[in-house]
């Protein structure tokens, strides 16, 4: 393919997926600024670590999408109808199970996780109202991974982003009824967000329909339950849970480690989270057509084609992220006084947003690299990485400049992402030498 059509197809991908990544961030942007304008930092600190706690039950189950998009991508380079109709009900059948036992152990989970991270009491109270009610998304959120990850594996980023779109209008539109309006306060954001969860679902559900519509295969019962087939996703899945467990081990002790400085530096840390988790999205719009991309010309063992793809895609995303960086320089303290009229929130926030100036350029490599190794199915390859970014790198960094308190904290979380880029970039390239990339998984 001519590297212009390469580009278009890229574009086409990555354009409707930047919008549809920065809706969630921005949506908790929106959640936290409904709170943060009640005035007081403990409901901040609430909603961030009820949401802290989701991310362990949802974000560390993100997996499902990864794993889907990878299969999917193949099965639609190999231009395999059936075996696209089995991914997607090996996914959703995984992903309604471990939404149902999220539900089983929706106490002993919360309860567990507000103790590790051990709030003040003001902050912990609120944190349960919000988890209590907030939990019960889990069906509709692991469903909607499965959709999500199923369509942009088949380079579909349209319907994800009506998904997600017609999602967030609904929890914006509630937030605003039912806190302000009703006063429910953090209760009032948790409802909004489940109602918006299984909105999402149901639309998902529609557009998956029409899209099986013009791809003419089978369901197949035996294959959908062939045990060895089974095997692999979940083997696939055992390697992506670990590694987003790590992930998410990485920002919850962020959140933690403020926490135990002063309610301030947590509603802060919450704020400068939030636009970590922006940047991330936007930046994500890249490796998702890199996912997608990279895993129908695998899948069509098509070699000249990944390398064209993964560099392409590089490009753009260190582009996007320079940009980035300049609106977080120009445009974060107004952000910050948007979300927050609390001024020892704010105070404690532009102390620390340099942080975020930096962060983007810096995570651009793994971000990209991310969506490299879904295309490649290669999940044990992202869990090692993820282990020595977090084991022998973030930790350690963490412990050595510990006396420079959050400064400190930023830096090791930097660097954590800087080890991550360089671990991928050079396992990438040792793949392309050997020929193993074109490996069909």
């Amino acid at each position: 393919m001519a590297r212009r059509g390469r580009q278009r197809e890229i574009l086409a991908i990555a354009g409707p997926m930047i919008l549809a990544n920065i809706s969630p961030p921005l949506i908790g942007l929106v959640d936290t600024a409904v709170v943060g304008h009640l005035g007081d930092a403990r409901y901040i600190g609430a909603v961030a670590v009820g949401a802290l706690i989701l991310s362990f039950a949802f974000t560390a189950l993100n997996f499902l999408r990864m794993t889907t998009t990878g299969l999917a991508a193949q099965a639609a380079g190999a231009g395999d109808a059936t075996r696209l109709r089995t991914v997607l009900a090996q996914a959703c059948g995984t992903a309604l199970y471990l939404g149902a036992l999220l539900l089983v152990v929706q106490v002993p989970l919360g309860a567990f996780a507000l103790r590790l991270i051990d709030p003040s009491p003001g902050v912990a109270d609120a944190a349960w109202n919000y988890y209590a009610i907030r939990i019960w998304s889990a069906p509709a959120a692991l469903a909607n991974f499965v959709l999500i990850g199923w369509f942009i594996g088949l380079g579909n980023a349209r319907a994800p982003l009506a998904m997600v779109l017609t999602a967030n209008a609904v929890n914006v539109v509630l937030d605003l009824v039912l806190v302000p309006g009703f006063g429910l306060a953090v209760r009032g954001v948790a409802w909004a967000s489940v109602v918006a969860e299984y909105v999402g679902t149901a639309l998902g559900a529609w557009l998956v329909a029409r899209e099986l519509a013009l791809r003419p295969g089978r369901w197949l019962r035996a294959e959908i339950l062939h045990l060895r087939s089974l095997h692999a996703l979940f083997a696939a899945n055992a390697a992506l849970f670990l590694r987003t467990l790590l992930l998410m081990f990485a920002f919850a002790f962020l959140t933690t480690m403020g926490a135990r400085q002063t309610d301030a530096i947590l509603a802060a840390n919450a704020i400068l989270v939030n636009l970590q988790y922006l940047m991330a999205y936007v930046l994500d719009a890249f490796a998702n057509a890199a996912e997608s991309l990279s895993g129908r010309a695998i899948g069509a063992r098509d070699r000249t084609g990944v390398t064209e793809i993964v560099r392409e895609c590089l490009v753009w995303t260190l582009v996007l992220a320079f940009v980035v960086a300049v609106i977080f320089a120009v445009a974060g303290p107004l952000a910050i006084r948007i979300v927050t009229n609390v001024p020892a929130v704010i105070d404690a926030a532009y102390r620390y947003l340099p942080w975020m100036i930096v962060s983007p350029l810096v995570c651009a490599w793994a971000f990209l690299y991310d969506g490299v190794f879904i295309g490649a199915q290669r999940p044990g390859a992202m869990f090692g990485v993820m282990l020595v970014a977090v084991v022998a790198v973030f930790l350690p960094a963490w412990w050595l400049t510990r006396g420079f308190g959050n400064h400190g904290l930023w830096f090791a979380f930097t660097l954590f992402n800087a080890a991550r880029g360089v671990q991928q970039h050079l396992l990438f390239r040792s793949w392309l030498r050997s020929g193993s990339l074109l490996e069909v998984r």
